[in-house]
């Protein structure tokens, strides 16, 4: 490991491989992750180097907070199956004493305006789809079926997939809607969420494609999860036209709770009439883009990592317990103009259920109003990296502009 103690990062020069740049220090990076990240850096169409963020943390398919120029080729498992995940914030003109001292009508108001969560063993339409979508949901959706019918006319095992009726919608896991206060006490909305039950679909339909292909090729991999399709080849195009759809989809989606909350918000009791303020951020956090480094048309792949251009806003969340950031990217090129998009995960979600009590969970979740069930233990705060760390390793990616404290935090 050579160390670039100027520069803000670490170099890992993996053996057969590309450097891997890592925005790390003071944070802890598991070994499987790094193996993940040398993986990556072997594959033979890696642009000059990998970059991995300070949340860094093993994935399914590749490392998240990973990002992968490429040229000439890409890894679908690399994107993932949230296609488009990212996040949403807005400012408000409410300050924290126009809200009431119980937020519980708060919570159950936005609860109720957005569906989440998922039905287990259920019958009927799940819990957290749409029964019959709304209008704003079926106008957002018209402007989206063309374009996905014509994806769906050359692959059709994409269309039976929760389309309309997750449209809006916000899911599970890590997924959140929150009200919070800045550092003046201005309230926010913010959210996380990605494109829902269509995107994986599209993920997991293109990734068996890409083994698919490995296998026709005898191309062997070190991880049968970088399985990639070829610049040229017949799913290439495919893949790219999807991806992009369910990256719009994504935005959508966000759009569509945003207006959701910020109604059941103004409509919850004892919540005066409000405007929206100056700054609202929509960026994706897993995605892949056109753009140009180093004097080459590559393909970034971002696995959990936000796009920090010089001037870009971006949201870096913390957990249900921890600040959250709103922040302006530095444009630094040796992250590829990139920074983490969140606090990362310490530890997988069963080691979480076993480590944390309901009351661990309570405690560092005091004064927010939000679930504390044994349900939620798996994203409690203790679960995630110290986000003050993952502040303090990317400073030369990032300028913090506002910085987030959650009163309210709705999760599926």
């Amino acid at each position: 490991m050579t160390s670039q103690q100027e520069l803000g990062y670490e170099v890992h020069q993996p053996e057969g491989g590309v450097p891997i740049k890592r925005w790390t220090r003071g944070v802890a990076v598991e070994d499987a992750a790094v193996r993940q990240l040398e993986n990556v850096a072997r594959m033979p169409f890696i642009h000059r180097w990998v970059a991995a963020m300070p949340d860094v943390h093993w994935g399914m398919g590749a490392t998240v907070g990973s990002v992968i120029p490429t040229v000439g080729a890409i890894i679908p498992a690399a994107v993932g199956v949230d296609i488009g995940c990212g996040m949403m914030a807005v400012e408000t003109s409410l300050k924290a004493s126009d809200l009431p001292d119980s937020l519980g009508n708060v919570r159950a108001a936005i609860e109720k305006a957005v569906p989440h969560g998922r039905s287990v063993n259920h019958g009927g339409r799940d819990k957290g789809a749409w029964q019959d979508p709304p209008k704003p949901v079926g106008a957002a959706w018209k402007g989206l079926a063309e374009r996905f019918d014509r994806i769906v006319g050359k692959h059709p095992a994409i269309e039976k997939s929760n389309t309309a009726v997750h449209l809006g919608t916000l899911g599970t896991g890590n997924h959140f809607i929150e009200v919070c206060l800045d550092e003046r006490d201005h309230v926010w909305v913010m959210l996380h969420s990605g494109s829902r039950g269509v995107g994986n679909k599209i993920g997991s339909h293109f990734i068996a494609l890409a083994k698919r292909e490995m296998e026709r090729w005898m191309i062997h991999l070190p991880d049968q999860n970088l399985a990639y399709l070829p610049e040229g080849t017949e799913y290439f195009p495919d893949y790219v036209e999807a991806v992009e759809w369910a990256q719009d989809y994504a935005r959508h989606n966000r759009e569509l709770m945003m207006q959701a909350t910020l109604k059941a918000l103004a409509e919850a009791r004892g919540i005066p009439p409000f405007h929206l303020g100056d700054m609202a951020v929509n960026c994706h956090h897993n995605y892949v883009a056109r753009e140009h480094h180093y004097g080459k048309d590559v393909l970034v792949t971002r696995k959990g990592a936000v796009r920090a251009q010089s001037g870009d806003l971006g949201i870096i969340p913390g957990s249900m317990g921890t600040r959250s950031y709103i922040v302006r990217g530095k444009g630094n090129p040796e992250s590829f103009c990139s920074c983490s998009h969140g606090a990362g995960r310490a530890m997988s979600r069963t080691e979480a259920k076993k480590r944390f009590s309901l009351a661990d969970h309570a405690k560092a979740t005091e004064g927010i109003e939000c679930r504390k069930d044994e349900d939620v233990i798996d994203e409690t705060p203790q679960a995630y990296k110290p986000i003050d760390a993952v502040m303090e390793a990317q400073r030369d990616l990032v300028d913090i502009v506002h910085t987030l404290r959650q009163v309210v935090c709705v999760k599926g």
